[in-house]
């Protein structure tokens, strides 16, 4: 009986290698295909009540926040909108996409809000506070058409 268990684990090792190996090699003959992921920025504005206790809001004229691709964009929409009832958005669909991601959550600083406060990184906007964040995605299989 234990072999039959050891069988059956090298047949599931074998099998699963055989599964990422082909993964990988389908991946690696696709170089032309366009980008495979994407990233959201959504922004909206709030008022100065709404910034959570212990949230740090930033400058729009932050260095880092202008080294994001998109962000002051996705704010001044928010802001030209006024967009309190809803996010604005824009779809970022670039190779690096996920790094805006990455840059929105960890090079600013990001608020982790609880059930009844936004997530995102807040900006002082002239006198208005815009909430912005991030998210993103990837597309992991191609259409059938």
């Amino acid at each position: 009986m234990m072999i039959r268990g050891k069988e059956l684990a090298l047949s599931v090792l074998a099998v699963g290698t055989a599964a990422v190996a082909g993964y990988v090699l389908h991946s690696g003959q696709r170089t032309d295909c366009p980008s495979r992921s994407k990233a959201d920025l959504g922004a909206r504005v709030v008022a100065h009540e709404e910034v959570p206790h212990g949230a740090t809001v930033v400058d729009i004229s932050s260095q880092r926040l202008g080294d994001i691709p998109g962000a002051r964009r996705a704010i001044d929409r928010a802001v030209r909108n006024d967009a309190q009832e809803e996010w604005e958005h824009l779809t970022i669909d670039h190779e690096g996409a996920w790094s805006v991601v990455d840059a929105v959550r960890g090079s600013l600083p990001y608020h982790d809000g609880n059930g009844c406060e936004y997530n995102g990184v807040y900006v002082q906007y002239d006198d208005r506070i815009v909430v912005l964040d991030a998210i993103g995605w990837a597309r992991l299989e191609e259409p059938l058409h």
